[in-house]
């Protein structure tokens, strides 16, 4: 396979896009969108976001020490691009965006209600790089919609319809996973069980929609 090589460039395809909220519920607060975030330790559960030093909530967060990343949908494709490229600075996105500020329970920045997820975060470290900051943080809480979980109560995050962000495009999950954590080297006994118990969790499904 031949292939093209060109300068040092961020590369790395894809990544998630979420909005993240910050300043003070009470106050002044605002809504970036951010592509650059990921996690970073599991216990305790850590995540990042790396900001330019220009944008309004730059000085919110360094100054708060706070924000939540909440999770986009398709749904919200144009409010996530919307909050991306205009500045706090210059317009409330909130209201521009109708999108709904809610509390939450251990920062005092606002989460968005429309996001099916949000993570609520204080920042751990921050690192100065020449055009971003990295602020580390850990996460505090974690808020799901009820509506994405199964009734034995696990979080359905594929019915979300989750957005990322590729190469200055966005574009939606597919629905249907590829496999889950482990399936190459899953023993052939362990792939029938849970086919068999997949089978039985579509039957329900349909049992109940026909009910």
């Amino acid at each position: 396979m031949s292939k093209v090589t060109f300068k040092p460039g961020t590369m790395v395809n894809p990544v998630p896009v979420v909005m993240v909220t910050c300043g003070d519920m009470e106050a002044e607060s605002n809504i970036i969108t951010i592509a650059w975030t990921g996690i970073v330790n599991s216990e305790p559960p850590m995540t990042y976001i790396s900001v330019r030093k220009s944008r309004h909530s730059h000085a919110m967060i360094e100054g708060s020490g706070e924000f939540v990343i909440n999770l986009t949908t398709e749904k919200l494709a144009f409010q996530t691009d919307y909050c991306g490229v205009k500045s706090g600075r210059d317009v409330n996105k909130f209201q521009e965006q109708k999108l709904t500020p809610v509390p939450g329970q251990h920062v005092k920045c606002p989460m968005i209600e429309e996001a099916p997820v949000n993570l609520e975060c204080r920042v751990r470290e921050v690192h100065q790089y020449p055009s971003h900051d990295m602020f580390v943080a850990d996460i505090l809480a974690v808020h799901a919609d009820e509506s994405l979980f199964h009734e034995n109560g696990k979080l359905e995050l594929e019915r979300a319809g989750l957005l990322c962000y590729s190469h200055g495009e966005y574009f939606g999950l597919q629905k249907h996973p590829l496999g889950k954590f482990g399936y190459s080297i899953m023993k052939p006994k362990t792939k029938k069980r849970i086919a068999a118990e997949e089978r039985i969790n579509k039957q329900k499904k349909w049992s109940n929609k026909k009910g």
